[in-house]
């Protein structure tokens, strides 16, 4: 029996693009929408139409500015009419006037794959890890594939592709990248940008986990992280806010594991993107805001 929260997001995906609010707008993405199922080298060959139908949805979300984002942008902004003041003082080329200010730690990107699937009931689900107990961070946790990026990454979606590929052997032919959602802040200060994709045919996907880096590959639900079920939370804070991390219980046969943290974090804003509603829970998501200057010891607690 397929999930009636699936059918309903997957039929009011079909009225936006049936019934538009904005005549101009809606008809060029109808447009886009018709070239893209006609193509036969679009990426979403091979897609159900539900599956087709989320896809075009999520092309069209735009991730908010997060508050570092606005924060930089404040700052910048206060930067260049300093620089004005300083050269209607002087005379002087912006370039030539250096400005007193220190060297504002900027943290490292990172990117994490949250690809989805259709199981045979019809429910969306998503692909988790489980980090090998040799590492020496996070070591036995469940995460998302991906990492760090590399210097020969085009973009995010580049980064948490190769690392996929890399970490469970996920060809990234196999999926269609959809979307990227707004940044994270890891807990070692990581700028962690979540890539949606969307797994055209699961069976295609022969799973290969890097002994060094994973120990085992599942799924789980991608609705479970709007539920109030099996999830438990703690509060704490980071410059002056207070937060909340959010842990999920999830069980597949005999084995148990617990899903938490930035990966929860990042799954509950991935399904509320998705299934277009919040969580049925308080989320309070922490503002993900840098220190100017930190240490090596700096970590989100």
């Amino acid at each position: 029996m397929r999930s009636s929260s699936f059918k309903t997001l997957v039929r009011r995906t079909s009225l936006m693009a049936t019934n538009p609010s904005s005549p101009s707008a809606s008809s060029s993405r109808t447009q886009n929408a018709i070239s893209i199922l006609t193509d036969p080298n679009s990426p979403f060959t091979g897609l159900s139409q539900r599956l087709t139908n989320l896809a075009q949805q999520l092309r069209l979300y735009k991730p908010p500015p997060s508050f570092q984002d606005m924060e930089d942008e404040i700052e910048e902004q206060r930067r260049e009419e300093s620089a004005e003041k300083v050269v209607s003082q002087v005379g002087f080329a912006e370039s030539a006037t250096p400005i007193s200010n220190p060297e504002r730690f900027k943290p490292r990107r990172a990117a994490v794959l949250v690809c989805l699937f259709e199981d045979g009931c019809g429910d969306l689900r998503v692909i988790l890890t489980k980090r090998s107990s040799r590492l020496s961070t996070h070591s036995g946790e469940v995460s998302l594939p991906g990492g760090k990026a590399d210097e020969g990454d085009v973009n995010d979606a580049d980064t948490a592709t190769r690392e996929a590929k890399e970490e469970i052997g996920l060809d990234p032919s196999l999926v269609n990248v959809v979307t990227v959602l707004e940044p994270f802040l890891s807990k070692h200060l990581l700028r962690v940008i979540p890539v949606i994709g969307i797994l055209s045919n699961k069976e295609l996907f022969k799973p290969a986990p890097n002994a060094e880096e994973v120990e085992e590959i599942f799924d789980a639900p991608l609705e479970m992280f709007l539920k109030d079920e099996n999830r438990r939370s703690e509060e704490k804070e980071w410059m002056g806010d207070k937060y909340l991390i959010h842990h999920f219980d999830f069980r597949e046969g005999t084995k148990k594991f617990v899903i938490w943290g930035l990966t929860a974090g990042v799954l509950i804003r991935a399904a509320s993107v998705v299934y277009q509603r919040p969580p049925s829970f308080v989320e309070q998501m922490p503002k993900f805001r840098v220190p100017r200057l930190v240490t090596k010891d700096t970590i989100m607690p």
